[in-house]
């Protein structure tokens, strides 16, 4: 088939007043890597002859970097809540109202006046979820429900623990293993995280995305991680297990905006109230496993994730978890500095 590049004027007039499944053409998503079910963009591209292609990212900060250049070919992309105000504050994003689309009532109440997104003007949800520390019991039987694991490692594992390059997600565990509050710019805090970061390196093996693979085929024993993730892992090895550190963990959201580029607006639209509905926000989860914010996907969603330890916070972890922020830019940097020592 030939995809056409631009939908007629009248065809978008009509998909405009309407809302009819009308619309043709193409839609470019940047998202995270292994993050996107290829049955619910099939579903997509069937039912309104759009063309999908996606491309990989494996930060935040990777995304951010690459759409401010510009000139990305990308209509969409789905940074996690701490970023999403940045998006918005430096123009990046196109007002999309999602609150008054036709799905948005699907939208659970705590999800639909988020404060990184208030009244949801910019952004749908995509996954949320957790990120604590993941291990293959077969290679260390000992406590694991602790930072300690990635910050102070085991002789067991050391050499074969990896680190996911997120860097709020590493500063913030380190902020909360030495005993600080998430966004502290305590001088004092920040020389025993940045102390504590430098002499963990040595005991990894790599600071690496992609770890669904390398925690299967052996070649990571441990992993800081995302809980979607470590459930695909333990799916092909039962010895490997996720933990909610008791020194306090994050949770975040991944969100789907529509960027201020992009050259298939409409067709971006139609993406966001597309995965508002509840059957598609399951199929989605069904693939990167992953809980969701839309109500009413529970009876599609896969059975072996109703209970799923990675999934269902355990009410003993439940008080340690925190929602992450973005913190003050000043604060920001001092990160930052920290992060990028931390590279050499």
């Amino acid at each position: 088939m030939n995809w056409k590049t631009t939908a007629t004027a009248m065809g978008l007039a009509l998909l405009a007043s309407t809302g009819l499944a009308r619309a043709e053409g193409v839609l470019n998503i940047y998202n995270w890597g292994n993050y996107t079910s290829p049955d619910v963009i099939k579903k997509f591209e069937d039912k309104y002859k759009i063309k999908v292609t996606i491309t990989d990212y494996d930060s935040n900060d990777t995304a951010l970097a690459k759409v401010r250049q510009g000139g990305t070919g990308f209509d969409i992309a789905v940074p996690s809540q701490t970023y999403v105000p940045i998006w918005i504050k430096e123009g990046l994003v196109l007002e999309t109202d999602p609150g008054k689309m036709e799905n948005f009532k699907n939208v659970a109440p705590e999800w639909a006046n988020p404060e990184f997104d208030p009244g949801r003007k910019y952004s749908v949800p995509w996954a949320w979820g957790t990120i604590g520390v993941v291990v293959n019991t077969d290679a260390y039987k000992g406590p694991a429900n602790t930072w300690g694991i990635v910050f102070n490692t085991p002789d067991e594992l050391k050499g074969k623990v990896n680190v996911v390059p997120e860097m709020g997600d590493v500063i913030f565990a380190a902020i909360k293993y030495v005993g600080g509050e998430q966004c502290t710019d305590d001088k004092a805090v920040l020389k025993k995280v940045r102390d504590l970061l430098v002499a963990a390196k040595p005991n990894w093996i790599a600071m690496e995305y992609n770890t669904i693979e390398k925690m299967g085929a052996g070649d990571f024993k441990a992993t800081s991680d995302w809980n979607g993730s470590a459930l695909r892992q333990r799916l092909a090895n039962p010895a490997i297990h996720y933990n909610y550190p008791k020194e306090g963990f994050g949770l975040w959201s991944d969100n789907v905006v529509v960027l201020k580029e992009a050259k298939n607006v409409e067709n971006a639209k139609l993406f966001q109230n597309f995965i508002m509905d509840p059957e598609n926000a399951a199929g989605l989860s069904a693939f990167h496993r992953y809980a969701n914010a839309i109500t009413g996907s529970d009876k599609y969603m896969p059975a072996d994730m109703k209970d799923a330890p990675e999934v269902v916070i355990p009410a003993d972890a439940k008080p340690k978890g925190e929602f992450q922020k973005m913190c003050a830019p000043e604060t920001q940097e001092l990160y930052t500095k920290i992060w990028t020592e931390l590279q050499k």
